[in-house]
């Protein structure tokens, strides 16, 4: 036999034990403890659903799964850090619309690739946006916010979770389609900008509404609309921003979890099948609904398709909002 010949036939049955070893992994899987990275600081919508899904993940594969909140650059730190984890279902993401969607156009490079470097599991939720100011700005609707930032140019500042956050892109889109001008203060998530906007050191902020609607109910601050057209189950007294007075005006965040690429597709299939039937539950979508919309999700390729159409829709909006990076 030629030694071409037995280096072919070495080379075949080193891939077939290797096949069968991935093979074997993922049958095992899990044999230890998963990391869901959050890539915002806790007290968002994305730590929120992050932990429900951990909690619930836990009972149903028997294994710990371990929340990490790693913040920072708009949510992108914490997904590079899950693009260069082994493909192995170990380490997870709940990724989203910044990170996925509007970074490829708000950032000339990024750490990771949304359309190769990540295996889609499931589509979680939509986000809506309240509008919130604190009660010390002397607005109480849209058109007086923008009479007030027309009459004092750059001299009204609002909060973000940081640069290429909704946050921070919801509220460019809105200055935009209002034609008024205010000076953006960035932070490292939700949490740390609403704490100076409830001490009304920056007095406008679009939140997720998870952590903002009880400082609504308790007066702590005032919504003057939501960045959806449909209103918010737990709210629906705060009006659509497109009905306060910016016709048009109909953007929603999303939320996905997501695995290296490469994770084997039994894993993948798995962690899909369990993150839809989490997110069936009765019980998970009530507690959901209090400030997101729960979804069906598509299969993981379908999801794959999903990316690359938002980071298109998305492109337009990151365009007419006027962030995107100079090319």
């Amino acid at each position: 036999m030629s030694s071409k010949r037995t280096l072919q036939i070495l080379i075949a049955a080193l891939l077939t034990v290797t096949q069968q070893g991935i093979v074997a992994q993922a049958q095992e899987y899990p044999t230890r403890a998963i990391t869901l990275i959050s890539p915002w600081p806790a007290g968002g919508a994305n730590d929120t659903f992050s932990r429900l899904l951990g909690a619930e993940l836990e009972k149903r594969l028997g294994k710990p799964v371990i929340i990490e909140n790693r913040g920072g650059a708009g949510s992108t730190l914490g997904v590079a850090a899950a693009a260069r984890a082994a493909p192995d279902g170990y380490t997870l993401v709940a990724a989203g619309t910044a990170s996925l969607a509007t970074s490829v156009t708000i950032f000339k490079k990024l750490p990771f690739d949304p359309t190769k470097d990540f295996a889609p599991l499931a589509l979680i939720v939509q986000v809506p946006f309240v509008l919130v100011v604190h009660p010390s700005l002397s607005v109480r609707s849209v058109p007086e916010l923008i009479e007030l930032a027309k009459q004092k140019p750059d001299q009204i500042v609002y909060a973000s979770g940081g640069s290429g956050s909704p946050h921070h892109l919801l509220t460019e889109l809105f200055k935009s389609m209002t034609g008024i001008q205010m000076r953006h203060v960035p932070y490292r998530g939700t949490a740390p900008a609403l704490t100076d906007v409830l001490a009304g050191h920056v007095p406008v902020m679009f939140s997720d509404p998870v952590p903002v609607l009880p400082l609504i109910r308790e007066g702590k601050l005032r919504a003057l609309g939501v960045s959806t057209n449909a209103r918010l189950a737990p709210a629906p007294d705060i009006p659509p921003l497109a009905e306060a007075g910016v016709p048009g005006f109909d953007v929603a965040g999303w939320g996905m979890i997501v695995a290296p690429a490469n994770t084997p597709k039994q894993i993948v299939k798995r962690l899909h099948g369990e993150l839809k039937s989490i997110v069936a539950q009765a019980e998970i979508q009530q507690f959901l609904k209090l400030g997101m919309i729960p979804v069906s999700s598509p299969s993981p390729e379908e999801l794959q398709h999903f990316i690359n159409s938002e980071i298109e829709r998305w492109s337009k909006v990151v365009r007419q909002a006027g962030v995107a990076a100079s090319q």
